[in-house]
């Protein structure tokens, strides 16, 4: 009996090597995942939160600290997870990548074994 491919999403940016070696490991293992360019289609509020509880983790372990955005907005002072998680849908930039999506489960691929586990479980 065949089996069913389940359905894999990759919230990806191009131009990010992390992002762009996730992007070649689904190939590789034959999943067709539909890829979301964040930057381009950001994602809302809501399905940040959604991710967030995939993940288990926080609003700002989401965020990717470093970028000068984060420091513009003197994010680092905010404790408010709604306020991060608006931050978020607003600047997408702030957001970590490679996010892979699977049967209600993410994983950022950082490092890439995150989704290799996610794929294999």
């Amino acid at each position: 009996m065949e089996s069913i491919q389940e359905k894999v999403t990759i919230w990806h940016n191009p131009r990010c090597s992390k992002s762009r070696n996730a992007a070649t490991l689904l190939e590789e293992k034959g999943i067709e995942a539909e890829v979301v360019k964040y930057l381009e289609t950001p994602p809302t509020k809501e399905e940040i939160r959604e991710v967030l509880k995939m993940l288990g983790i926080s609003a700002r372990e989401l965020m990717r600290i470093k970028e000068e955005i984060y420091r513009e907005l003197g994010l680092k002072e905010v404790e408010d997870e709604e306020k991060l998680i608006e931050a978020m849908a607003e600047y997408p930039k702030l957001i970590e990548r490679p996010i892979v999506i699977k049967d209600g489960k993410a994983a950022i691929g950082r490092p890439i074994e995150k989704i290799v586990e996610l794929l294999n479980a």
